[in-house]
């Protein structure tokens, strides 16, 4: 086996729901290799098959790869001997770190950083806590585990934003001309002056079927852009067209009315970004897809991971009441009815029918909105400054 480099950050996922947590870590992993220097970075997965779905490139059964100048390591529980824990350790989503790779940190002169790259949130008490210690003892040893909360204010982490990023999202939307090229490559003509493109990438919700029959129904042309997955029956039974969900297959275009479906394969998250800064309307789920959307300045729905206590809906408003803060009222408030609507399942299609007197002012929000969380930094800028009174 090759010797590996020593690392300046060590990432450990465990994979949840197949591309949430994985999303999120694999973009943290390329960022922190491309712009926060040092001689590299090791994710560590327990689940590579499900990474290899939005990395193509990743062979499911090797246990250690190079992956776009990021070293992938299965996550077994047997570690390997020579593995030598990073400057920094990045426990993602609260996995809990193999005991001997703890004992190897505690040993270490000077001791890794240690951080606890908690889930995102809106909740009011992530300020407070975001950057506080919690010391563990290991032995004889004692180390110091510093969580950092992903958020939405200055007094949070912020969120995961590639240098360019916006640049390039910019350019993107104002070439028509490469806009043309690309609605060829999913072989869908250019787009109509009066039609919708909308993707849809959620959990399964009742909210879809009258959302997606108040499509076909409708005077409005929509194309709407179906990655495959939880979302496709409920969508495909809203449309009358159940009878091709045992079917349906990646490049099928099926009709109902004034809507078209595009049916596509999951893609890489480049060709996820590329989507979402096509669309007119991007419903989207999770973490990564939810922030993703954000970053693409156009309306969008999330469709937040559903809790039996319903947690969920008190998380959505705390994340509302920040997006919604600078709307006019009225429009702000249709906003929050549409998105209690999909995430209780409930029929949409009244709140539906207000998109034309709606929907300029929030496009016009998404641009001011992705700008504002920039403000105090993204994700990466705020933990190397964090890190730097602490390495």
């Amino acid at each position: 086996m090759t010797s590996l480099p020593p690392f300046d950050w060590d990432i450990f996922c465990a994979v949840v729901d197949n591309f949430g947590d994985i999303g999120v870590t694999w973009r943290l992993a390329r960022q922190l290799q491309q712009e926060a220097g040092g001689t590299g970075v090791r994710l560590w997965v327990d689940d590579l098959a499900s990474f290899a779905r939005i990395c193509p490139g990743l062979d499911p059964a090797l246990d250690g790869q190079w992956q776009q100048g990021v070293y992938v390591q299965r996550w077994h529980d047997d570690l390997p001997a020579e593995a030598i824990p990073a400057r920094v350790v990045i426990e993602a989503f609260a996995c809990t770190l193999p005991a001997p790779f703890i004992q190897r940190m505690a040993t270490q002169s000077p001791a890794p950083c240690w951080i606890n790259l908690e889930y995102l949130s809106a909740e009011a008490w992530v300020e407070d806590c975001h950057g506080l210690a919690s010391p563990q003892r290991v032995g004889n040893h004692s180390l110091d585990k510093y969580f950092f909360f992903p958020g939405f204010t200055q007094k949070t982490g912020g969120l995961l934003c590639e240098r360019g990023l916006i640049v390039e999202r910019e350019r993107w939307q104002q070439d028509e001309a490469g806009l043309d090229v690309y609605w060829a490559s999913l072989d869908l003509p250019p787009k109509e002056e009066s039609e919708l493109r909308v993707s849809l990438f959620t959990y399964e919700s009742a909210a879809l079927r009258s959302l997606v029959a108040s499509w076909c129904q409708g005077a409005t042309p929509v194309t709407l852009l179906l990655p495959l997955g939880r979302s496709l029956n409920d969508v495909l039974t809203g449309a009358g067209l159940a009878d091709a969900i045992p079917t349906a297959r990646a490049g099928d275009l099926l009709r109902s009315g004034s809507l078209a479906i595009k049916l596509l394969p999951m893609t890489d998250q480049a060709g996820y970004d590329r989507l979402l800064w096509s669309c007119d309307l991007n419903l989207v789920r999770g973490e990564d897809s939810f922030v993703r959307a954000q970053w693409a300045a156009r309306p969008f729905l999330w469709h937040i991971y559903p809790q039996d206590d319903e947690a969920h809906i008190a998380k959505l408003d705390d994340f509302l009441d920040h997006y919604l803060a600078d709307l006019p009222a009225e429009c702000g408030q249709w906003l929050r009815d549409f998105s209690h609507a999909l995430n209780h399942g409930l029929d949409v299609g009244e709140l539906w029918a207000q998109w034309p007197r709606y929907g300029a002012i929030w496009q016009q929000h998404g641009g001011a909105w992705s700008q504002k969380l920039l403000a105090g930094g993204d994700l990466v800028t705020r933990l190397v400054k964090f890190l730097e009174s602490r390495i």
